[in-house]
């Protein structure tokens, strides 16, 4: 961890490791053998390879560090990885398929074939099985404090100046409700996967055994793996889909900066509290200091994965040709923001988990901003049919500086109003008028 260059792998290990199953070298040659195997045992089910085929998760199974190892050693001779995952299963299942079966092993595939299947099984798995329970956590979390916090009136702020009041629990349920739609988004994405041959076209396939067909044959084996294969390609993936499923990421990340940042807010405020963790430092310097670290480090490491995920969903699609070499060093930076994600989410568990609301303070800010009700009384004498009451109630109110009660008391007493709508505008106080919230 000391000698790690990139954080995610060092100072972050323990809260990224979940996601070392999806996106480490070891994983991508898992996913590479299970793409493989699942095109050979396809090719048995045609009936082009006269064999059983291979128990798929039982070979899997068996895969440990020693078998890892070893296709990187076959690769340092190939100089290709997916060549080296070829001759790995030659040679692993040697008393499985015989020689002649064996050459049905990567037959008539491109390498991007086999990367470009993983790769979004990698990433499908790594969202599903890590990242949504991930956000889910979070998103239960913003729940419960709208729940807690909905009886709570604060005063909102519109351009940093005192507005009309709101709740802590609805500003925390705006949060909850857009996490919600997007991470349904994220759950219901369709991944889908290049799969066709050198140029996308099943060239060998098609002169090989011309009377099958193989677009709809190829189309039922991705769909075992949980994929859509793109129907029309170059060598390469379109990435069209991934770029799609990186811009929900980033819109996801984005609203937790959002989040992050009225926290922080607040919290400079005084509206919230931190809980103190005996042994902690603030700051090296100002011993009374608690700062928002979580807060802060959830920002910086969201803000990392989205230029990330931008630069990726932006580059990918992008290739000279039938293909240049660019998306196949970039891809493997892929759990890079992912692990960016993780450190995220754990600070913001961490972070929310310390807070304590200070409900004296929001109290007393209600209080010292009595002016805030200046658009409730003018919009009741608009009811009423006053003359102009918006000019009226800018005249009395802009401007004045710190307006208490009694100034509205007054300025009401002075209307040529009935009583009864006297006492109606007098009921209006900064703590009632929140509307729904």
């Amino acid at each position: 961890m000391l000698k790690a260059i990139s954080p995610i792998d060092g100072r972050y290990a323990t809260k990224t490791k979940s996601l070392q199953d999806y996106f480490s070298e070891a994983a991508l040659i898992k996913y590479r053998i299970h793409v493989e195997l699942a095109y050979y045992n396809h090719l048995c089910k045609m009936k082009i390879v006269d064999a059983e085929g291979v128990d798929i998760d039982a070979f899997l199974s068996t895969l440990d560090m020693s078998s890892y190892e070893r296709v990187k050693s076959i690769e340092k001779i190939t100089n290709h990885d997916v060549k080296a995952v070829e001759y790995f299963l030659k040679e692993s299942l040697v008393d499985t398929i015989d020689d002649k079966h064996s050459e049905f092993i990567h037959f008539g595939l491109t390498s991007q074939d086999i990367n470009n299947t993983a790769m979004p099984m990698m990433i499908r798995d790594a969202i599903n099985e890590v990242i949504i329970p991930e956000l889910v956590d979070c998103q239960k979390l913003l729940s419960d404090m709208s729940t807690d916090y909905k009886e709570i009136p604060l005063l909102a702020h519109t351009h940093g100046q005192p507005a009309s009041p709101t709740s802590l629990g609805k500003e925390m349920k705006v949060f909850e409700y857009r996490l919600g739609l997007q991470i349904e988004k994220l759950k219901k994405f369709e991944h889908s996967a290049k799969f066709g041959g050198a140029t996308g076209n099943f060239n060998a396939h098609k002169t090989s055994y011309p009377s099958r067909d193989w677009p709809n044959e190829i189309n039922e084996m991705i769909s075992s793996l949980g994929l859509k294969r793109q129907s029309y390609t170059t060598q390469i993936d379109n990435y069209d889909g991934l770029a799609e499923v990186f811009q929900i990421l980033i819109r996801i990340n984005t609203i937790y900066i959002d989040f992050a940042r009225d926290i922080w807010t607040y919290i400079s405020m005084n509206y919230f509290k931190q809980k103190v963790v005996a042994n902690e430092v603030g700051s090296s310097a100002m011993p009374h200091k608690v700062n928002p670290i979580d807060f802060e480090n959830a920002e910086g490491n969201l803000g990392l994965a989205n230029a990330l995920l931008g630069y990726l969903s932006e580059k990918l699609p992008v290739s000279r040709l039938q293909r240049d070499l660019t998306d196949s060093t970039v891809t493997r930076n892929i759990g890079v923001p992912f692990g960016h994600i993780m450190v995220a989410l754990k600070s913001l568990q961490k972070g929310i988990g310390k807070l304590e609301v200070n409900e004296e303070k929001i109290k007393q800010d209600l209080l010292d901003n009595w002016a805030v009700v200046a658009e409730a009384i003018q919009t009741v004498l608009k009811r009423e049919g006053f003359e102009k009451p918006y000019e009226l109630l800018k005249a009395f109110s802009r401007g004045k500086g710190k307006l208490s009660k009694e100034d509205f008391d007054q300025f009401i007493d002075d209307l040529d109003a009935s009583d009864e709508l006297k006492s109606e505008l007098r009921a209006i106080t900064p703590y009632n008028y929140i509307g729904y919230a």
